[in-house]
């Protein structure tokens, strides 16, 4: 098949899906798009397989953009005997996320690895064009019965187990004897969109970790309704401060920057999403109210697939849930962790990982919950 007509039919099928009901989020701006960078000194000889990297967005995010980078110079520095990686921006506008993945397609590239929701439509378009490439997208899954993906493999995280223990970690915060905790038992939750299942997962993990630690610990839940609205997201974690909320578990994406300054002016603590974002602000003042992060290892996973990969062992052609027991999601330990939270309380911590690793204790997930019954959870902690 010529360029020409996969782009013409990759084209066609897509407008097909928008008219037959295919949602799509609002495009937001974000820094110009196509600016490329590579990690490594790979030379190409040939034989070394090529993995290309496209991210929606940027690097510098503080979140999933930067662990996936971190994961590629992780492939780069330790197969580099093996592997020749790239890796490519595609910025915000929506619209060209669609021709970058022809480009990747097209191009020498052996594995093409993309991430989240904002590239599924096209990744199950585009992938069956090319049936001789390989494909890897995090963050969520493909609809393998919808045409032939047998090229395509796809992961995404037990987020609600990260956040349950996050829970755990504000609510036996909340009340304790350190410097910024107040005597009232309130946390709170900020998340990105209410219609984004992947950000309701971390509030119904996050509000039962914390009423795993106190049934009656009280959880203030507040949406940005944006992925990047940063401004939004500070003003409704200063609201939540001020109404006693003394530690708040953020899961907004690059929004979550916002939350970290109003946790620095209101001198009380945050939890981060996605990456250890106590490690982006190291030397900051805001660094010290990051008391940890509840992590979704994407830079681990890419590297441990291209391993697996290399290894004849990636199964293409289906979809994997990676959790705690994979050690795909947790709480990030850092210095800061182990210096600013009292000993007790990490062994809190600990030993409620256990209990989920042993099956002891279960958490429910925002995927496939009814809207019913994910309000009353919600509601039943404020």
């Amino acid at each position: 098949m010529t360029k020409k007509w996969a782009r013409v039919l990759l084209t066609s099928l897509l407008t097909a899906a928008l008219f037959t009901g295919c949602s799509s989020a609002p495009a937001e701006s974000k820094p110009e798009e196509g600016t490329q960078t590579e990690a490594g000194t790979n030379e190409t000889n040939g034989e070394k397989v090529k993995v290309s990297l496209l991210v929606t967005g940027s690097f510098g995010d503080k979140a999933f953009n930067d662990s996936a980078q971190t994961g590629m110079k992780q492939v780069a520095e330790q197969l580099s005997d093996k592997v020749e990686v790239e890796m490519i921006e595609m910025g915000n506008d929506k619209t060209k996320f669609e021709g970058s993945l022809l480009d990747a397609s097209e191009s020498d590239s052996d594995i093409i690895i993309v991430g989240t929701w904002d590239m599924k439509e096209i990744l199950e378009q585009t992938a069956p064009l090319f049936p001789d490439k390989k494909y890897i997208i995090f963050d969520t899954d493909v609809d393998y019965a919808a045409s032939d993906l047998s090229n395509v493999y796809s992961m995404s995280y037990k987020q609600n187990e990260a956040a349950f223990l996050a829970g755990v970690l504000a609510a036996s915060t909340t009340t304790s004897d350190m410097t910024y905790a107040n005597e009232e038992a309130t946390i709170g939750f900020v998340g990105a969109k209410d219609t984004a299942a992947v950000i309701n997962d971390s509030a119904v993990g996050f509000i039962q970790g914390a009423q795993f630690i106190n049934p009656d610990i009280k959880v203030l839940v507040s949406y940005v309704g944006s992925y990047v609205d940063s401004a939004k997201a500070k003003e409704l974690a200063l609201t939540q401060y001020a109404s006693g909320a003394d530690c708040v578990f953020v899961a907004a994406g690059p929004a979550s920057v916002g939350v970290i300054e109003a946790a620095a002016e209101s001198k009380k603590y945050v939890i981060g999403v996605d990456s250890d974002q106590a490690l982006a602000y190291e030397g900051s003042e805001e660094a010290e109210f990051i008391i940890s992060s509840a992590i979704k290892g994407v830079g681990t996973t890419i590297f441990s697939s291209i391993e697996r990969d290399l290894e004849g062992n990636l199964p293409y052609g289906t979809y994997e849930l990676l959790g705690l027991a994979e050690n795909a999601v947790g709480l990030a330990d850092n210095s800061i962790y182990q210096s600013v939270v009292s000993e007790e309380i990490r062994t809190t911590v600990e030993d409620a990982k256990a209990s989920l690793l042993a099956g002891e204790v279960s958490v429910d997930t925002a995927y496939g919950m009814d809207e019913a019954t994910l309000k009353g959870i919600i509601s039943s902690a404020q």
